[in-house]
């Protein structure tokens, strides 16, 4: 069956698009103990795309344990989008989402992500252009505003958005010029989810399985970012709480297994030296808060073989163990 947001059970548990985290590894991993989750791809220049970049192509590719799987795309050029659709639906994409909430500063610089919050007329183009160029359903993740929040403003960006064809909205309750500071919003997502006909997610601060109860109020679903740096079971957790009918009581890897298979997916989808690599950030997480935590991950940012980081891991098993 064709992947639509409409048949999406409820609520949706999503998977956040986070750029150098939610690569095919991780969203495995997730997938592998959730998978009713939905994932988002990390997002994947438009752009580039269109100039068949072998870089941003590997950025979307995609195993089947990960469908239904969404890929993020940004741009600023309606026709970039256009190519960019069809070799995201030739590589078995299910969805498409545009990035309209990054915050970063070279990405707005270039007027992409957050920055076409202030072009609510190109942002519309782009999701009239795109959703009527592919098969795929489109999307849109934003913020509730660029510098501030305005009601009247915010929403006509919004129904503007509906208007050209998006079918699902997500929306992160920060500001640009906020960044990832402060505390989330959610009161515009919820009083939107009142005016459009279509689904929304709501997205921010969402840490535990009680805050994902908590936000989700009239919204269709929440959207899980940081809080899995290091900690990629919170979104079994959460989906087992919203599902309790569907939770899989099959033994959970401790957190030093759950390290090492990580490592291997990592390994598997790119090979051993970039797999290391990109490892790095992630092992400094897993092991936040473990006896002589700091010195551990001074050694696991540093680690170039599966087999170094393996023998480190079981270096703090021992320790951790020794202590208790």
């Amino acid at each position: 069956m064709k992947f639509s947001w409409t048949n999406v059970d409820r609520p949706i548990v999503a998977l956040a698009p986070m750029e150098g985290y939610t690569d095919s590894a991780f969203r495995q991993l997730v997938k592998t103990y959730a998978p009713g989750v939905i994932c988002f791809t990390e997002f994947t220049s438009a752009d580039a795309l269109k100039y068949n970049s072998q870089v941003s192509k590997n950025k979307i590719t995609i195993d089947k344990l990960e469908q239904p799987v969404v890929v993020q795309l940004f741009g600023k050029y309606p026709e970039h989008f256009i190519e960019a659709a069809k070799q995201v639906e030739q590589m078995g994409a299910a969805a498409i989402d545009i990035n309209m909430g990054c915050p970063a500063r070279k990405v707005i610089a270039s007027e992409h992500g957050s920055a076409l919050m202030k072009n609510p007329d190109l942002a519309a183009e782009i999701v009239n252009v795109l959703s009527n160029s592919t098969s795929l359903e489109v999307s849109v993740k934003t913020r509730i505003g660029f510098a501030n929040f305005d009601e009247n403003y915010f929403f006509s960006f919004c129904e503007k958005l509906v208007a050209a064809g998006a079918k699902l909205l997500t929306i992160h309750g920060r500001t640009t010029k906020q960044g990832y500071s402060g505390k989330a919003d959610w009161n515009p997502a919820y009083e939107l989810k009142k005016r459009i006909n279509i689904p929304v997610i709501g997205n921010g601060d969402v840490d535990s399985p009680e805050s994902a109860v908590e936000k989700l109020k009239n919204l269709d679903g929440v959207m899980i970012g940081r809080a899995t740096f290091g900690n990629p079971l919170i979104m079994k957790s959460i989906y087992d709480t919203f599902y309790p009918g569907k939770k899989e009581d099959y033994p959970l890897p401790n957190w030093f297994e759950l390290a090492k298979k990580h490592i291997d997916l990592s390994v598997k989808t790119k090979g051993e030296k970039r797999g290391m690599i990109e490892m790095r950030k992630h092992l400094a997480m897993y092991f936040r808060g473990f006896p002589n935590a700091s010195e551990y991950r001074n050694k696991l940012v540093r680690v170039e073989t599966r087999d170094e980081a393996f023998k480190l891991i079981e270096e703090i098993k021992e320790f951790a163990s020794a202590q208790n």
